[in-house]
Parts: structure tokens; C-alpha cells; sequence
């Protein structure tokens, strides 16, 4: 296939180190961005199978296209993804496109193509037992069970907008975490609340007898925790109404094997649960039980407290629920447990509902979770773009630049129900990215001074960042605290 790309004098010498065996055509303009139809004119290139242009190219190159013969078609916006996206090209696996540049196109082909093949794997998958409609153990992928803490203090509106919230966020399962002091008949209140909220199915989370059986009896899908303390009158209920039960050790001395062996001659559909702890609380322990257990009782579905660490121990959660993934499914692992209950465990759900899917595609294609479509990258990239060469002659900026208030008058600007909000006086001017925020203030006329306009577009994109990260924003303070930053 004969190829030809096309670039501006700044991006040459990169874009020659990836071209490989494709021609390349140095237009008459230093930044590739600004190729035009009139340049390729110029040029008249001939007898090309294609022709890529850089990725940030907006013009339309269709009577360009007509004349020389030759399709022409979006490139990648970086030189340093031309070598991938040729090899693609050239094996027909990427199709370019006039409109969407060539690395947007293969990320999304990558994301489609993971996605087509975990709903493939789950629809094939045998599973050990069935909560709802949901399958458990086997093949099927780890499934993600979300807490709401508390469930009986909340009201009626609060659960419900928790639990879709979770269900948003990718949760397959609902758990209602209950207090000490629950009463049965706020039990049964709350799972008609939460059956009103969701068609996931919901369990019912507490050691007390009668909280258990107050679930039972008001259709909860699953119990936590049945144990020796509880076994003998809720044991024969979830057996009789064929509701799976996760089983814990304790208390005291018996065993988790005692206690799934109980459970097991009761006809109880079993999840075994040998407890994650906590870091430098026995974690590393907790795993080898895991293994153990696993390798004793291949059959019986593992349950995984994710929250035990993530709660527990101050990181960010985004790589260490990647990281509990992979563990949970190298230990067998078949429900992934966790609440939000911290506001820095705040996205757990969704970040190990992409795990779980994660972690599936990398069993399939027997290799490290990378390169899957799929990924839990936030705040660090993959691969850094090769740095611009600093030009021969440039003044360093300087300190101390002295602010004349704008004749507009000032903004505040602040987060509010997952907006960025920015108020002038009376007028307020919503939004979720600084971009048009700040082109609507612009366009409005409500900003007067150059160095104002600048000030409010760092603001605007700290407040963006905040947003998106689930920080806290505070205009004209950091977003992380100098030691950090």
C-alpha cells in the first residue's frame, strides 16, 4: 500500500522517524495543524493509495481529494502514533477517516472491540449459581457488590438516589449495610425501597438473626453474613426460599470450613467469604486463606472485600482497586465488595466494575491487564509525546504582575450539583468544562480585561480538574497542596 503523509516543517523530523516505508510531503507551513487544501494543490501528489493528514487538521479536503485522485483521510493528531496506526492501516484493520482523527478512531475501535468481547465472554460463560438474573462464579466475570452503609438512616429519597447512583456507576449488585440498632420492620421498608430503585438484585448486610430473616421475608436476592451465631434459624430460611447466603468464620473459633460445611447440609446456596483485612492487619495473610480455600473448594464462590483496603488505607483508589482486581481474580475471587462510604473512596464502584472487566478480557487473552481497550489511567499516561525543542531565544515569565480590577466587575466561581458555576453579581453562568464557560463570558461581553479573561481561565480549568477528580474547588487556592503538587 502506498502511503503518503502529509506534515508541517516543525513536526518533519518526527513524523520520518514513524513513517516507516510511507512517503512524507513537508508542506509549506511550520505547524502541521495548519495544512490546507491550496498546499496539497500545490504539491499535486499522484498515485497514492492514501494520503493521511495530521489529525488536528479542520479543513475539508474533499475537492482536494477529487482532483489528486486519491483518498485522503485523518492521520493521527501525534506523530508518535503513526507507527501503530500504518501498521493497522496496512493490515485492514483501521479504516481512516475524513472527520475523526486516526488515534481517537483506534482508541474507540479498541474500547468497542473489549466491550463486544466481555458481553461475548458473560453471554458463553457457565456460572456456578444465579443471583436475579445474575451469574456468579465459573466463567462469568467478577461481579461488583455496591454498600450503602447505613441503609435505614437514610430516607426513602436518600437510598433511592443511592442506589442508582451505584447502579450508574456499574454496579451489578445492591447491598444494604445495616446498623446495629436496625429494626426488622425498617428492614423490610428499606428493600421495598430498594426493589422500587433498581431491578438489581439487593442483599441484605448484618450477623443479627432477626435482621436477616426480616430481609428474608421481605425478598432480598442474598445474605451477609450467615456464621456459627446465626446458622440454626436462618440457615434452613435461605435454603428453603433458594437465597445464596455469603458465609464468614466465627464467631470465636469456628472455622469458615465449618461454617460453608453447616451451611452446605442446610442446602444453603453458599459464597464463601474468608475476609480480606486490612493493610499491615494481616492483608497478606487474608490472601493466602483465599488461595487456600480456593484450591480446598473449587467449586464454592469467593466473596472479596475490596473496601476492607481501599477504606483503609490513603491512596488513591483508582490503581488500587485495579490492583485488588487482579488479585481477587488470581485468588478466584467472584464478587467484588465495596462501599463509598469515605469521600476518598468515592468512584470505587466504577472503577472496579472496569477492573472486573479488565481483569476477564486478561484471563481470556492470557496476558498482563495492558493493552486491553479498556484501562484505569487518570492522572498518568501510557506514553509521553516527545517534547517540543526549546527555541534559541526565549524570556523567562516574569513574577508580580499587577491586577486592575475588571470595570465588569469580579466573578466567584464554585461547584455546585456537578456544575462549575461562575456568578457575577446577578448573572450566573453554568457549565461542566472551562471551555465554554469561559467563551460565554467572553461572548456575553461580561469580561473586560485581558488579564482577567486569563485569570478566569485558569480558574474555570482548575475547577474542571476538580470536577472530574471528585476534589474539592476553592477559587484562588491550589488544587493540591504544595508538597503534592
Amino acid at each position: 500500500m502506498k502511503i503518503l503523509l502529509v506534515t508541517g516543517r516543525l513536526a518533519e523530523d518526527q513524523v520520518r522517524a514513524f513513517a516507516g516505508e510511507a512517503d512524507v510531503l513537508v508542506a509549506d507551513t511550520d505547524v502541521a495543524a495548519f495544512v490546507t487544501p491550496q498546499m496539497l494543490f500545490q504539491a499535486a501528489p499522484r498515485g497514492y493509495d492514501l494520503i493521511l493528514i495530521p489529525g488536528a487538521v479542520t479543513a475539508d479536503f474533499w475537492e482536494a481529494e477529487r482532483a489528486l485522485a486519491s483518498p485522503i483521510r485523518l492521520g493521527p493528531k501525534h506523530a508518535a502514533d503513526l507507527g501503530e496506526v500504518l501498521q493497522l492501516i496496512e493490515k485492514g484493520e483501521l479504516e481512516p477517516s475524513r472527520t475523526i482523527p486516526a488515534c481517537q478512531i483506534l482508541l474507540g475501535e479498541m474500547r468497542e472491540r473489549a466491550l463486544r468481547d466481555i458481553e461475548r465472554l458473560e453471554a458463553q460463560a457457565e456460572a456456578v449459581l444465579h443471583i436475579g438474573r445474575v451469574k456468579i462464579g465459573g466463567g462469568s466475570r467478577m461481579k461488583v457488590l455496591a454498600e450503602v452503609v447505613d441503609s435505614t438512616r437514610l430516607s426513602s429519597e436518600q437510598l433511592a438516589d443511592r442506589i442508582r447512583y451505584y447502579q450508574e456507576e456499574g454496579a451489578d449488585m445492591i447491598d444494604l449495610g445495616l446498623p446495629l440498632d436496625a429494626r426488622p420492620e425498617e428492614v423490610r421498608a428499606a428493600l421495598g425501597v430498594a426493589k422500587e430503585a433498581t431491578r438489581l438484585p439487593v442483599s441484605i448486610d448484618s450477623v443479627l438473626t432477626d435482621l436477616l430473616l426480616a430481609g428474608l421475608e421481605a425478598g432480598a436476592d442474598m445474605l451477609l453474613s450467615l456464621n456459627a451465631a446465626n446458622m440454626a434459624q436462618v440457615g434452613p430460611a435461605a435454603a428453603d426460599l433458594g437465597v445464596p447466603a455469603a458465609v464468614i468464620p466465627g464467631p470465636g473459633p469456628a472455622s469458615l470450613e465449618e461454617n460453608v460445611n453447616a451451611a452446605l447440609d442446610l442446602g444453603v446456596k453458599v459464597i464463601a467469604d474468608p475476609v480480606l483485612d486490612p493493610p499491615l492487619q494481616g492483608l497478606a495473610a487474608s490472601l493466602e486463606k483465599y488461595m487456600q480455600f480456593s484450591r480446598r473448594r473449587p467449586g464454592i464462590p469467593l466473596f472479596f472485600g475490596a473496601g476492607n483496603v481501599t477504606e483503609l488505607l490513603d491512596a488513591d483508589t483508582h490503581g488500587v482497586n485495579a490492583l485488588l482486581a487482579a488479585i481477587g481474580a488470581e485468588v478466584g475471587a467472584s464478587i467484588l465488595f465495596t462501599p463509598e462510604y469515605s469521600a476518598k473512596a468515592a468512584g470505587s464502584v466504577r472503577e472496579l466494575a472496569t477492573a472486573s472487566r479488565m481483569m476477564q478480557l486478561s484471563g481470556r487473552r492470557k496476558t498482563p491487564p495492558k493493552d486491553l481497550g479498556l484501562d484505569l489511567l487518570l492522572l498518568k499516561q501510557k506514553r509521553r509525546l516527545p517534547e517540543e525543542p526549546l527555541p534559541q531565544t526565549v524570556k523567562e515569565a516574569q513574577p508580580g504582575h499587577v491586577y486592575v480590577l475588571d470595570d465588569l466587575g469580579p466573578f466567584r466561581i464554585f461547584l455546585s450539583r456537578g456544575l462549575i458555576v461562575a456568578r457575577n453579581g446577578p448573572v450566573s453562568i453554568c457549565g461542566r468544562n472551562a471551555r465554554d464557560l469561559v467563551n460565554s463570558l467572553v461572548d456575553l461581553g461580561l469580561v473586560g480585561r485581558l488579564d482577567h479573561a486569563a485569570y478566569l481561565g485558569r480558574e474555570l480549568q482548575k475547577a474542571e480538574t476538580a470536577l472530574r477528580l471528585g476534589r474539592d474547588y476553592v477559587q484562588d487556592e491550589p488544587l493540591w497542596p504544595a508538597e503534592k503538587s
